[in-house]
């Protein structure tokens, strides 16, 4: 467990830069979340400003939540910036599968672009993998076959981290296997958790590989939901409890309290 929290110890002394295409519902909630995690957060979307903002930034976070044609163009020219750059691109195909219009878009990224990772549901991940999957609206839906050999074979086939989240988050770089147990059911209860942990994510590849930074990162927010829930009545007190967990989450209790079992 040290390596992990080192990570989340050097997300906080490097406080990079993470560049957020996200949507409008949780932007607030991303950017707040990132600075509590100890990154520094940037939301700009607009194609005349996203490229000079990827040149300063350690990782760009690529939402899909609330698509129109503009944002599709501002993520278009923020990814082939960081392509350039060098600089980890982190895809989250929120609700993938639910439309034409999302599959296409998300698979547009993937196929275009040398992503770091792809973190979704089952549902959205599974469309992307091409195995059967259910995805209602942005919810999370069921997926056919087992999800630790589809995040390792569509991590292997894109070269990228796939994390799959759920009551044990899955992640692979195509390589290795990892499940993180970590979290509590009151964290689907708001909406934004997976936005939030996407750029977490972001903020642990600016400092690290991407399998390690998404373990970390999705241990990390599991602590924090913990910690929250005990005092909690529900999920509006769940919220504010969440994001003081996330920022006085230290290395020690990550060390005490993660749950990641590596399957290989």
């Amino acid at each position: 467990m040290q390596k992990y929290a080192q990570i989340l110890d050097l997300v906080r002394e490097r406080n990079p830069l993470i560049h957020q295409i996200t949507n409008y519902v949780t932007v607030n909630d991303c950017a707040n979340m990132t600075i509590c995690f100890g990154a520094a957060p940037v939301m700009s979307h607009a194609p005349e400003d996203v490229v000079d903002m990827i040149k300063i930034a350690g990782a760009l976070v690529l939402n899909i939540g609330t698509l129109d044609e503009k944002q599709i163009e501002g993520m278009l020219a923020a990814a082939n910036e960081a392509k350039k750059c060098g600089i980890p691109i982190v895809l989250d195909p929120v609700g993938a599968g639910a439309t034409l219009y999302r599959t296409q878009t998300a698979e547009r990224f993937m196929n275009e672009f040398p992503l770091a990772v792809v973190k979704g549901n089952a549902g959205e991940i599974g469309t992307l993998a091409g195995v059967s999957a259910m995805v209602r609206g942005v919810d999370s839906g069921n997926i056919s076959g087992e999800p630790k050999e589809i995040a390792r074979s569509l991590a292997k086939e894109y070269g990228c981290t796939v994390v799959i989240s759920g009551a044990e988050d899955i992640i692979s770089d195509g390589k290795r296997i990892a499940g993180v147990l970590n979290g509590m059911p009151i964290m689907g209860k708001i909406s934004g958790t997976g936005c939030m942990a996407s750029a977490v994510c972001g903020a642990c590849a600016a400092v690290s590989n991407p399998m390690d930074g998404c373990i970390t990162a999705m241990a990390a927010l599991g602590i924090a939901g913990e910690e929250a829930a005990k005092t909690a009545k529900g999920p509006g007190s769940f919220k504010p409890a969440f994001f003081d967990a996330v920022a006085s989450l230290t290395s020690e209790q990550f060390i005490k309290s993660a749950r990641i079992s590596e399957y290989q």
